[in-house]
């Protein structure tokens, strides 16, 4: 039973931070109190980000915040940014929030209790019986694999529509108590941001655009847990972050990914573009070669970096969604690192406008039941 992704959208916070200024405020705030931080100043400017955007003003990193205050502030931002991806990805899939009947929310970076979606119930106009599958602690995979629990979700109850909303609020772990190279690095990379699709067995009516996700595969590899993560901490979460990230994909991603490929019946010839998540600049150097592709292949994953950061999980949404702007048909497989230390993989087939028509007519499934509240 095919599964289509519709709907695809992303959202951004409303504070922009151009990367010159963030050195400004970082040299300001860390000089003082990191001896080395000159040594890595150069690093602001060669890491690939020209901007990024926060929930908060960067005004609000002079001020000293603990776990009360950053987690007060992505509540607050988190709750509105839910709210703007989840609208602008109904609009685009022709859907009113009462059709939706499960909703994926994927977000690592806040402790929310109730969690975000209920924070957001009434705003969107969910149903009171919508079904809420919150995941917590995916990282910088949540995007891919938590859009694979969607697929597995709309499988399971054939003409159902899942949303799923994938949202993260990096910045807002910026520390100035806890001087590694590790946070230095996180203050380089970490922007905000969300995306959001609608996911079900039912084709949409008048697609400009049918994406059909076939199957997902993730594997962790053992004695890794210390590469990527956060540390609970008394003033905030603590970021893992290893330096070896890049060169343990230089290592280990081909291996990784040709069995991935496997597992999703697909052979390397078969993919017309990878979707990658833009970890870092060298993260994505490092993939495009563990891929065995020539350099700068993954420039949309660069000019996402540029412009918007490391969002962590929805990362990969906006390289998809910019990818399917340029892109008519043909196979893609997306790809991210995350905690644990994971690699997640999902194919998504762009389907020709022949096979469009074809699959609007023969694969619209109803619900087998329906309850409005």
């Amino acid at each position: 039973m095919p599964v289509y992704l519709t709907g695809l959208a992303t959202a951004v916070p409303p504070y922009e931070l151009p990367q010159t200024l963030v050195l400004e405020y970082a040299r300001r705030i860390l000089g003082p109190k990191f001896a080395q931080f000159e040594r890595m100043a150069g690093t602001f400017l060669r890491a690939g980000v020209n901007k990024r955007n926060s929930f908060v003003p960067l005004e609000w990193f002079l001020e000293p915040q603990d776990w009360k205050s950053r987690n007060e502030a992505y509540l607050r931002g988190a709750t509105d940014l839910f709210v703007t991806a989840a609208r602008k990805a109904l609009v685009k899939a022709g859907l009113r929030a009462n059709e939706i009947d499960c909703v994926v929310t994927v977000s690592s970076t806040g402790i929310a209790t109730p969690t975000l979606e209920a924070r957001a119930w009434r705003q969107m106009g969910f149903r009171a019986d919508i079904k809420r599958v919150p995941v917590f602690g995916l990282g910088c995979a949540g995007g891919v694999s938590g859009l694979e629990i969607a697929r597995q979700l709309a499988r399971a109850t054939p003409g159902s529509t899942i949303l799923i909303v994938t949202l993260e609020g990096c910045t807002l772990s910026f520390r100035n108590d806890r001087l590694t190279k590790a946070d230095i690095i996180a203050t380089v990379l970490f922007g905000d941001g969300a995306a959001a699709a609608c996911v079900s067995t039912n084709a949409p009516e008048k697609p400009q655009q049918l994406l059909e996700l076939g199957a997902g595969h993730q594997e962790m590899w053992p004695d890794t847990l210390n590469i990527m993560g956060w540390n609970v901490e008394e003033h905030g979460l603590g970021v893992v972050f290893d330096r070896s990230i890049p060169e343990f994909a230089a290592k280990h991603f081909h291996d990784v990914s040709t069995r991935a490929l496997k597992a999703l019946g697909l052979a390397k010839h078969d993919v017309d573009r990878f979707v990658c998540h833009p970890g870092g600049a060298k993260v994505v150097q490092a993939l495009e070669g563990a891929l065995g592709l020539d350099a700068n292949t993954l420039e949309v994953e660069r000019e996402i970096l540029q412009e918007f950061g490391n969002m962590s999980a929805p990362t990969v949404l906006f390289v998809l969604e910019r990818v399917l702007e340029q892109s008519t048909s043909g196979t893609l497989v997306m790809c991210a690192l995350g905690p644990g230390f994971t690699a997640s993989f999902q194919s998504v087939c762009i389907l020709s406008n022949e096979t469009t028509r074809r699959h609007t007519t023969t694969h619209t499934h109803k619900p087998e039941v329906v309850t409005n509240a």
